[in-house]
């Protein structure tokens, strides 16, 4: 019974954590599916989120601002006094979030990736090296060194009892969020119009083109859309853990990629499903070996799919072709 419960403990923070990852490798493969290129300031605009979301709370819910702006007491009263102004605030920190890190990551492809487009794709990667290393060194200078604590307004109450395993609200509400948006992601890139030009870019550029299709237009939406999402990730990232920093992005970024890979980077559905894999296996590892041995393991899945199976489980398709 013992093992049974831990083994259910561990499916459920695997299940959270890899929703995690899931949402931050749709960023790197839905860019990669269109331009070919993985973009390693994705980890950056991921913590990036993480820091715009406590801004966002910071103004809605801190008495010390209230008491140099008296007028905002009214509106922090209202989104820390209730649970539906609970609700707004995320609500409001979530959409802030993902619009302010989308556009980040629009004008990191206009500056640093669009005028390498037909350099060497060593070109771009070095770009995107650069462009991480200056965000991460931005928070660092500009706002804290040091971990800021990350305050979670949903609180750590029980949402349901399985045996004898709690599942928090928070991780109910981070997996929730999380296979919605998935969802969502998948129906928009399958049938919208836009999705379907963003699927016709990442098969043929010129051919597409010829055919009418805003190929700028196409490419600047993937760097829209994977930013945001992974700003989702970095809230609940802060939440799920308490605390941030500036250089949280790195392991989860590179868990993240991993994940992309595992699945079958350029793969929507694969990303979404190695997120899923690899946060079930690191926390069995964690439960059934040792926390030490997490990272190794991640790492090693990396390699060992690298070597047996570039591809991916799903596959080496970027995107579903039209």
């Amino acid at each position: 019974m013992q093992l049974a419960n831990l083994i259910l403990a561990q499916l459920v923070n695997g299940i959270t954590l890899g929703s995690l990852y899931a949402l931050i490798a749709l960023g790197y493969t839905i860019v990669y599916g269109i331009v070919l290129l993985i973009n390693f300031a994705h980890s950056e605009l991921f913590m990036s989120g993480a820091f715009v979301g406590l801004g966002v709370m910071t103004v809605l819910t801190s008495s010390a601002l209230a008491s140099k702006f008296p007028w905002l007491a009214p509106a922090q009263h209202f989104f820390a006094g209730s649970t539906t102004g609970i609700v707004c605030m995320l609500l409001i920190m979530f959409l802030v979030s993902m619009i302010v890190v989308g556009i980040m990551g629009m004008i990191i492809e206009r500056f640093a990736y669009r005028p390498l487009r037909h350099a060497p794709r060593l070109a771009a990667l070095i770009s995107a090296v650069g462009v991480s290393l200056f965000l991460q060194n931005a928070v660092l200078l500009w706002i804290s060194a040091q971990q800021l604590p990350f305050p979670n307004p949903i609180g750590e109450s029980t949402a349901f009892t399985i045996g004898t395993v709690d599942v928090s609200v928070l991780k109910v509400v981070i997996i929730i969020t999380v296979i919605v948006l998935l969802v969502a992601l998948d129906t928009f890139i399958s049938r919208s119009r836009f999705g379907k030009a963003m699927r016709a870019t990442s098969q043929d550029r010129e051919a597409a083109g010829l055919m009418g299709i805003d190929i700028n237009l196409s490419i600047t939406l993937a760097f829209f859309i994977g930013p945001a999402l992974g700003a989702v990730a970095g809230i609940f990232n802060g939440m799920y853990y308490g605390s941030i920093v500036f250089n949280m992005g790195f392991l989860p970024g590179i868990k993240a990629f991993t994940a992309a890979v595992l699945g079958g980077i350029g793969n929507l559905r694969g990303a979404m499903l190695g997120g899923f894999l690899l946060g079930i296996v690191e926390s069995l590892a964690s439960g059934f070996i040792s926390t030490g041995y997490k990272d190794v393991i991640a790492f090693a899945i990396l390699i060992l799919v690298l070597i047996f199976r570039p591809g991916g489980l799903l596959g080496e398709s970027v995107l579903e072709k039209v």
